[in-house]
C-alpha cells in the first residue's frame, strides 16, 4: 500500500539503528542515533509510502528519542529493513529483530525545533542522518544554541554530535556565552566530549549522580574561521582571511591580508592577535612586508579611545 493516510492523534515507534550506547541524562547533545525507539507523534495523521519506504507526519509532528525532541510542521521518517545480528554457529534460534525496520534518516520541514536539556537547533528544514548522527539545516532563521554559544548562519548549519563540531556557511556568526563575536563565510566551532558526572558513590549510598549543568553538552574549545573574517572588539573590528579563537585564553587569531580598524585608525598587517578580553589587537609584522598604518591622534570616534593598535614585529 503506497500512500495510505492514517488520520487522528497516532504514535509511531519503530526500532532505530543504536550505533552507540544509550546517552546518559547528563550528557545529551543533539544526537538521535543511539537509544531505544523513535516515537512520532502528528495532529492530522500519517501516510505511509511503502514503496518509497517513509513514513510521512504532518500536522504539529514531534519525534522523541530519548531526550531529544524534533518539532515541525512535517516530518518524514526513511526506514529500512534491519539486518539480522549475526549469530554463532551453535545458535539454533533466529534473530528477534531480523525483519524489522530501522529510521535511517528523518526530515523534518517548516518551524523546525531541535531540542535537548542542554541545546536546541532551529530553522525552516533539517535533515537528520541517523547512521552518521549529522544534522544538517537550511531556510532562513538558522540558529544552534548551547549553553556555550550560539551559532547562526546564513546558507546552512551543520552539527556534528560524535565528532563535537558545529559548521555555519554563509555569513557566519558565534557568540560565546560571555558575548564575544567571530564572524566568517564559514565557522567550524568544536567542543570538548560531554561532561560526564562523577563516579556513583559506594553500593550503601543511593543517592544520584549529578544531572545536567552549564557544560553538558561540551565546552566550547575553538573556532576556525574562513573567509572574510571579522573579530569584534569594545574598541577595534579586525578583519582578516582566516582565523582561530580559542576561549580558554580569549585570544583570536586572524591572518592574510588583516586590517585593524581603531576608530580612524587603521593598521595593515600579515596577522594580528586579538585580545578578546582586554579589547586590544597586535598587529604582527611579515619579514618581507611591513606594518602599515593610517593613524589620527586626534581621533576619539571609539569610547575609550587611547589611540591605535599598537604594531609589533616579528621576534628576532
Amino acid at each position: 500500500m503506497t500512500g495510505a493516510p492514517m488520520t487522528g492523534r497516532l504514535a509511531l515507534a519503530l526500532p532505530v539503528l543504536a550505533t552507540l550506547a544509550a546517552s546518559p541524562a547528563w550528557a545529551q547533545p543533539i544526537d538521535l542515533s543511539s537509544g531505544g525507539p523513535v516515537e512520532v507523534t502528528a495532529r492530522d495523521g500519517f501516510e505511509w509510502h511503502e514503496n518509497e519506504q517513509t513514513v510521512i507526519a504532518s500536522g504539529t509532528a514531534r519525534a522523541a528519542r530519548g531526550n531529544v525532541t524534533v518539532l515541525a510542521d512535517q516530518l518524514v521518517a526513511h526506514y529500512r529493513k534491519k539486518a539480522a545480528a549475526p549469530q554463532p554457529a551453535s545458535a539454533t534460534t533466529g534473530d528477534a529483530d531480523a525483519g524489522s525496520n530501522e529510521i535511517y534518516r528523518l526530515d523534518a520541514v517548516g518551524h523546525v525545533r531541535i531540542v535537548t536539556p542542554t541545546d536546541e537547533a532551529n530553522g525552516d528544514k533539517a535533515v537528520y542522518d541517523i547512521d552518521q548522527a549529522v544534522l544538517v539545516m537550511t531556510g532562513a532563521h538558522l540558529r544552534i544554541t548551547t549553553a556555550q554559544y550560539v551559532m547562526t548562519a546564513r546558507d546552512s548549519l551543520e552539527y556534528w554530535s560524535q565528532q563535537h563540531m558545529a559548521v555555519g556557511r554563509g555569513n557566519a556568526l558565534v557568540v560565546s556565552s560571555d558575548g564575544r563575536r567571530l564572524s566568517a563565510d564559514v565557522l567550524v566551532g568544536y567542543t570538548t566530549p560531554p561532561a560526564q558526572p562523577a563516579q556513583p558513590a559506594p553500593a550503601k549510598s543511593a543517592a544520584p549522580g549529578p544531572a545536567g549543568g552549564a557544560d553538558a553538552s561540551g565546552k566550547l574549545e575553538r573556532v576556525e574561521a574562513f573567509g572574510n573574517v571579522e573579530v569584534r572588539t569594545q574598541t577595534d573590528t579586525v578583519r582578516g582571511d582566516r582565523g582561530v579563537y580559542v576561549p580558554d585564553i580569549g585570544v583570536a587569531r586572524v591572518l592574510g591580508n588583516v586590517k585593524v580598524v581603531h576608530g580612524q585608525n587603521v593598521i595593515t598587517g600579515a596577522a594580528a592577535d586579538v585580545n578578546m578580553k582586554s579589547g586590544i589587537a597586535h598587529v604582527i609584522a611579515d619579514p618581507a612586508q611591513r606594518v602599515q598604518g593610517l593613524i589620527v591622534p586626534s581621533d576619539t570616534s571609539a569610547p575609550g579611545s587611547a589611540g591605535p593598535a599598537v604594531p609589533k614585529g616579528p621576534s628576532r
